[in-house]
């Protein structure tokens, strides 16, 4: 009778635990389309976007976090990562389709986190270096000039804004209990986002309309800030390897998305970078099981 007690309860928990991956997954895709819809339709300006995500977002995880003792635990270089990663996602979806900007975005991310390991004294089997070196040339095949490559501006943007990601997430491993500690970050950046706003304000360069101001909410209060809520709390019972790799399908969900919602095109370049970059990284993460692999399990992003 017991042990069908504990098999209910194991169960139970990793249901829980499908449910909420599957929930920031598809979080983290729709923040794509959002932002699309919002920036590529003329609703919004990339200044006013950002700060109402930034702002939203900061508003509902403050609100979670009260009953798990206030906002603590961020910091001033961590929202800045925060920061730069929303303000380059924002203005590259200007130029990108939501689905390129996804493959830039995590293709930039995963390799970020895979370098800084490296650079920390890492020594992965030939299996990630090539791995490594596949979903780079999957980034740089979409990147490249051609009748259907992306904007150069839109794709510098979207790297840095995964490079700013991948940065935020490795500082995230030390920064205590998550909600709390994301709270605290996005508070610090909202104000950030509205220095921004205000020399785009002065420039003449905002706009705004009544459903890019419900796009900017819905990025903000539900798909930033639920979003990271599930995903924080599905993050303990995954592997780090198995965090990335799903993550990673986030691009594949936006890029489907992008189809099927916005109307964008199935190009053979996306379909050939994406394979590419979903390819590597699953290489590469997938001997990355390690005995410092606890210590990366909070590093997974969005």
């Amino acid at each position: 009778m017991l042990a069908e007690r504990g098999a209910f309860r194991q169960m139970g928990r990793r249901m829980r635990v499908v449910l909420a991956t599957a929930a920031a997954l598809l979080a983290f895709a729709a923040n794509s389309l959002l932002c699309r819809a919002a920036l590529g339709g003329g609703r919004a300006d990339a200044a006013t976007f950002t700060g109402l995500r930034l702002a939203s977002g900061a508003a509902v995880l403050l609100l979670l976090s009260r009953g798990a003792g206030g906002a603590r635990g961020g910091s001033w270089p961590s929202a800045a990562a925060l920061f730069v990663y929303a303000a380059a996602f924002s203005f590259a979806y200007f130029f990108l389709p939501a689905g390129v900007g996804a493959l830039l975005l995590f293709g930039a991310v995963q390799v970020t986190m895979i370098s800084v390991g490296i650079a920390a004294g890492e020594r992965p089997p030939l299996l990630v270096w090539a791995g490594l070196i596949l979903a780079l040339g999957g980034l740089v095949h979409l990147s490249l000039r051609g009748a259907r490559a992306p904007s150069p501006g839109g794709t510098a943007l979207m790297l840095a804004a995964g490079i700013a990601w991948g940065v935020y997430s490795l500082r995230g491993r030390k920064a205590g209990p998550p909600l709390p500690a994301t709270a605290d970050n996005f508070r610090r950046a909202a104000p950030l986002a509205a220095l921004v706003w205000i020399v785009a304000a002065i420039a003449g360069t905002i706009h705004l309309t009544p459903a890019g101001a419900a796009l900017a909410v819905a990025s903000g209060a539900l798909t930033s800030g639920l979003g990271y809520v599930a995903w924080y709390s599905a993050l303990p019972h995954l592997t780090a390897a198995r965090a990335a790799v799903l993550q990673l399908s986030v691009s594949i969900l936006a890029a489907a998305g992008g189809v099927l919602l916005l109307g964008e095109a199935l190009t053979a370049r996306l379909v050939v970078a994406g394979a590419a970059i979903l390819f590597g990284i699953a290489l590469a993460t997938r001997k990355s099981r390690t005995a410092a692999e606890p210590k990366a399990a909070r590093a997974a992003v969005n």
